[in-house]
């Protein structure tokens, strides 16, 4: 069994030998030739047979048609989600609510809680783990005490509660996956973002109390959603043009979601929005400041090839809330590091 651990754009992809070759999910589309490459090197001239997914988000399953095409493999994904794939219902399948990308792919069976396979000639039994997706799957191997965990369990916390964005419950099935992950014996957790964990005990004390900060108030899941896909933005694009964040934001039917639990009072109480973030403007959409805002030397990234940076959009035309949570959300990402602007542009950092 091999890792490849992704980082955040791709989620992490774990490659199993044996008698049958095996890959637990694909990443994002931007980076199929990187997926394809690391799996390319490590089989060799061995097959990819089997593909499989822990859940049908764009990061877990972007380069599913990638794959199945160099390597006509046999792919199995959560039985839920079926339909929605054999229909390719983009909407129902989070693509356009997220507004992210995911090539069509099909799939050759389903896998349901309760079934066992046998992957790097282990035996490994598939559970349920809704919370992050209602229909997200995880695999434990009893043999050896290993969890592949999906988004369910990272070593800090876990993946957005997307349900309850929706008006659907999440938090409470949240605490019953992680409750079940206490069951197991798990002694090495291969979680979908970040390193591989031992200490499951530290972790699953830290994702329980997350738990209970956002459900204690679930506009704080909602502003994480907001950060989080700004973020997946940048890292998929490179850049985005400061002026064309409200538009883009007013395209994205989840943040349209999360504006709503946010609330009126959100957008009318100033403090939220700081003047200046190491003593550079922090409004951004009204006017872009120049240089970074750490004052850091700076060399441009080249935009994703996939996916044309938006020009600038007329924001008179869109409803003034977005310009502020696009406000919002810039700030939160200069305040922690997770974005630099130069010039008009927000950049990845």
């Amino acid at each position: 069994m091999q890792v490849f651990e992704r980082g955040w754009l791709s989620a992490n992809n774990i490659l199993f030998t044996g008698a049958t070759t095996a890959l637990v999910d694909s990443g994002y589309v931007t980076h199929a030739p990187q997926t394809l490459a690391l799996v390319r090197h490590a089989l060799g001239e061995r097959p990819l047979e089997r593909l499989l997914n822990t859940h049908l988000h764009s990061d877990h399953c972007g380069g599913n048609a990638a794959l199945q095409a160099a390597y006509g493999c046999h792919t199995a994904i959560p039985a839920l989600e079926a339909d929605k794939v054999a229909r390719w219902d983009e909407d129902a399948l989070s693509y356009r609510a997220t507004g992210q990308q995911c090539p069509r792919f099909g799939f050759d069976a389903v896998l349901n809680p309760g079934d066992e396979l046998i992957l790097g000639d282990l035996r490994w039994q598939v559970a349920a783990a809704p919370g992050h997706d209602p229909h997200a799957l995880l695999l434990f191997c009893p043999d050896e005490g290993i969890l592949v965990s999906g988004d369910a369990l990272w070593e800090n916390g876990f993946g957005v509660v997307f349900p309850e964005l929706a008006g659907e419950p999440g938090f409470e099935e949240v605490a019953t996956t992680l409750a079940l992950i206490d069951s197991f014996d798990a002694r090495l957790v291969i979680p979908g973002h970040g390193a591989m964990f031992e200490d499951v005990a530290g972790a699953l004390a830290r994702a329980r109390s997350r738990l209970d900060y956002l459900a204690g108030d679930p506009k704080r899941n909602a502003e994480n959603a907001v950060k989080v896909l700004l973020k997946f933005l940048l890292l998929e694009r490179g850049r985005i043009a400061l002026d064309a964040l409200p538009g883009l934001f007013a395209s994205i039917p989840v943040l349209g979601s999360a504006l709503r639990l946010m609330g009126e009072e959100f957008f009318v109480d100033d403090r939220r929005l700081p003047e200046r973030v190491d003593g550079q403007p922090v409004h951004p959409t009204d006017s872009a400041p120049a240089g970074r805002v750490d004052g850091s030397a700076f060399h441009a990234p080249n935009p994703s090839p996939h996916r044309a940076t938006p020009q600038h959009t007329d924001t008179a035309s869109i409803d003034m809330r977005y310009t502020k949570l696009a406000d919002w959300a810039v700030s939160s990402l200069l305040r922690a590091r997770a974005a630099r602007i130069d010039g008009s542009f927000l950049f990845d950092a």
